[in-house]
C-alpha cells in the first residue's frame, strides 16, 4: 500500500524530528499491509497535528489537546477501523492530559503517538511540559521553572496495557515500535523523542545519541506480560516504571511494558450490549429509503436495562 500523500508536501523546518516520525509512520503502515480506507488518523493542534495531511488515509485534524475524545469517539462508533492518535508533548501533556489518562483506564484499543520535542515549537519555542526544571533553551528568557511531566511513567500509572519510547532519527526502530503499538490489542502509547533544531538548542540530535540506548540489547529484557496472575503484572510494571525513570546520561528507548490480558473497552461495552461488535453505530442503517427512522428504540431501550 502506497501511504504517501502526493498532493501535499510536509512544510516543517529543515531537520525537524517531525519528517522521521513521518518516514516511521509510513514504514509501519506498509508493512502491516493495511487497507488506507480502514486506517483513521486524529490530530490536535502544533506542528505534529501537520502530519495527518502527508498520508493517504482517513483523517481529522481537531482541536487543541482534544484528539483523544475525537479518536475515542470514532474507535467505538466503528471498531472494525485502525486508529492512530498524533499529538505533540504541549498538546498531550498540557491541555490534553486529562483525557490522556482516561484513555489509559478505558484501555481504548488505538495508538497514541506523541511527538516530544521540550517546546511548544508552532507558537515560537515556550516551554512544554516534558521540558526539565532549569533548562534554558533559546526561545526561553530564563530556565524552566517548572517539573517535567515524565511521559512513560504517567502512560504506566493510567493503565496504557502498551508503553513504548522512541527516536524520531532511528526511522527504522522506530517504524517498528509503531508496528507494534498498532497490532497491540488495548491503548498504546508511544513517546517519541524528536529534536527541535529550531527551538530546542539544549535536546539536540549530538545531546541524544550520547545517551540513549535500546531495552531490547539489554540483557533478560523481556517487557512482555506472560500471563495474567496478579505477580507476573507487578514484576514487569515494576521494572517498566524502574527503567521509565532513567534521565539523564542514560535515556532507554524501546517497548517498556505491554499486557494484552487487559480486556480492551470495546470488550468491555460487549459485556453489556452483545450485538455491539455486530453492528456498531457507524455501520447501522439510521433511515429507511423512504427517509423514516428505521431504529428500533425498543431493543435499544432492553439493551439499557442491563447497564
Amino acid at each position: 500500500m502506497d501511504y504517501v500523500e502526493k498532493r501535499r508536501r510536509p512544510d516543517w523546518c529543515p531537520g525537524c524530528g517531525d519528517y522521521g516520525i513521518l518516514q516511521a509512520l509510513y514504514q509501519a503502515l506498509a508493512d502491516l499491509n493495511l487497507d488506507p480506507h480502514n486506517v483513521f488518523l486524529v490530530s490536535g493542534i502544533g506542528c505534529s497535528a501537520k502530519t495527518i495531511h502527508y498520508v493517504n488515509a482517513n483523517g481529522a485534524h481537531t482541536l487543541h489537546g482534544r484528539p483523544i475524545p475525537y479518536a475515542t469517539g470514532i474507535k467505538l462508533a466503528n471498531p472494525n477501523l485502525e486508529v492512530i492518535v498524533i499529538g505533540g508533548d504541549g498538546d498531550l501533556m498540557g491541555i490534553g492530559a486529562e483525557h490522556l489518562v482516561h484513555a489509559g483506564r478505558r484501555n481504548v484499543d488505538f495508538t497514541v503517538l506523541m511527538f516530544d520535542n521540550g517546546v511548544y515549537g508552532l507558537t515560537k519555542g515556550q516551554a512544554s511540559p516534558t521540558l526539565r526544571r532549569g533548562v534554558k533553551t533559546k526561545a526561553l528568557a530564563r530556565p524552566n521553572i517548572y517539573d517535567a511531566i515524565n511521559p512513560v511513567v504517567l502512560a504506566l500509572s493510567v493503565g496504557f496495557t502498551f508503553v513504548a519510547r522512541g527516536y524520531a532519527y532511528d526511522v527504522k526502530h522506530l517504524a517498528y515500535l509503531i508496528r507494534e503499538a498498532i497490532r497491540h490489542k488495548g491503548s498504546a502509547f508511544i513517546d517519541i523523542l524528536q529534536p527541535c533544531p529550531t527551538y530546542n538548542d539544549v535536546n539536540t540530535k549530538e545531546w541524544y545519541e550520547a545517551r540513549i540506548y535500546k531495552l531490547e540489547n539489554e540483557p533478560g529484557w523481556d517487557p512482555v506480560v506472560r500471563s495474567p496472575s496478579e505477580e507476573e503484572v507487578t514484576k514487569k510494571l515494576t521494572q517498566a516504571f524502574l527503567r521509565g525513570m532513567e534521565w539523564g546520561d542514560k535515556i532507554p528507548i524501546g517497548i517498556f511494558y505491554q499486557n494484552e490480558y487487559v480486556p480492551t473497552y470495546e470488550e468491555r461495552i460487549l459485556e453489556q450490549m452483545p450485538n455491539y461488535l455486530k453492528a456498531p453505530p457507524a455501520l447501522s442503517p439510521l433511515y429507511g429509503p423512504d427517509g423514516s427512522t428505521i431504529v428500533n428504540v425498543e431493543e435499544i431501550l432492553k439493551e439499557k436495562e442491563v447497564w
